[in-house]
């Protein structure tokens, strides 16, 4: 079935979860509430539920049709795929040990799912079990940041992208870690009903609207670790102080008194990247929050070190794959 952005979709949609011991119990409530809230809105609107769910996962005879998870709540009325029947799409939820191998039985129940099923989405670690099925070959995918390395090492056929939230790419749609499973779904809703029933689901469960599937796990401070030499502390901490500071590499070079060169290489082994691109994350993660705090474009670029309109929709598309205003109609509750 065709899940084109904006297009109702009346016929009620039946969504299978993919479940089992261990797995993170946010991976599964979180969008599951999403399509209960979808639910409660459609019907107060048309008497039509949007979405059905199922969770299935293996052996779910012998456990009784329940699974532990993670964080040691129970999910009961579990079931197997046999009786799942023909479901729409299929969400396939995270746990950190399938980093470390993914069990048979949860690999035979997900390629059982999707055979038929027009949509494949992964919450968290949840694409390590797409890749290991060999469905995330020569395609793009994320999950959670912490597993990024480890899913590029073991699945080098697929294209990694460690910062951002959710990524399509064809029928596959997987986010990064636990709270992403929200956007994600959110990004589904919206696809299946488009955006005002998506707004209306994010004021409900009172989170943005959608933070764009592009839009970095966490800001560059959070992510860069900390810096192992006192010059590299200074010259980190003075940035994120004032981004829009003058930050130019002979500048930086000056006030940590070493040469422009032996600075990039203290960049390039601490941080594995250029001292002109951490700057430009860290402005872009300034821009962002002006933007959001209801500064115009015009000042958020000039504020956070940018400097011009245009140089601020550069960075944006090059690093979140969004203009601003398409950043602020996604990201902002409005």
């Amino acid at each position: 079935m065709s899940f084109s952005p904006g297009e109702p979709q009346i016929r009620t949609q039946r969504v299978a979860f993919v479940v089992y011991d261990g797995v993170t119990l946010l991976d599964v409530s979180g969008p599951l509430e999403v399509l209960h809230q979808a639910n409660q809105v459609a019907e107060s609107r048309t008497g039509v539920r949007r979405y059905e769910t199922v969770l299935v996962a293996p052996s779910a005879d012998a456990t009784g049709g329940q699974v532990v998870t993670g964080a040691g709540l129970v999910l009961a009325g579990v079931r197997g795929v046999a009786e799942a029947g023909v479901v729409d799409t299929v969400v396939v939820a995270g746990a950190d040990h399938l980093v470390d191998g993914v069990p048979g039985e949860v690999l035979e129940v997900t390629a059982g799912l999707v055979a038929e099923a027009g949509r494949v989405a992964s919450v968290c670690s949840g694409a390590f079990v797409l890749a290991a099925l060999g469905l995330l070959d020569g395609r793009k995918a994320t999950t959670h940041w912490r597993h990024a390395g480890a899913m590029a090492r073991q699945y080098p056929k697929v294209e990694v992208v460690p910062d951002a939230l959710h990524i399509t790419d064809g029928r596959y749609v997987t986010s990064a870690g636990i709270s992403a499973g929200i956007d994600l779904t959110l990004a589904l809703v919206e696809a299946d009903h488009g955006a005002d029933v998506a707004r209306a689901v994010a004021r409900e469960l009172v989170v943005f609207m959608q933070r764009p599937g592009g839009q970095s796990q966490f800001s560059t401070a959070m992510a860069t670790p900390p810096a192992r030499t006192e010059v590299m502390r200074r010259i980190t901490d003075t940035v994120v102080a004032d981004p829009a500071g003058d930050h130019t590499l002979p500048n930086l070079a000056a006030a940590a008194a070493v040469s422009p060169r032996h600075l990039a290489r203290l960049f390039q082994n601490e941080f594995r990247t250029t001292p002109g691109r951490w700057v430009e994350r860290v402005r872009l993660d300034r821009a962002q929050q002006l933007l959001l705090d209801g500064h115009s474009i015009t000042k958020a670029a000039r504020l956070s070190g940018l400097g011009s309109d245009e140089t601020l929709r550069r960075a944006f598309a090059r690093h979140l794959g969004a203009t601003p205003t398409e950043y602020l109609r996604r990201f902002r509750n409005v």
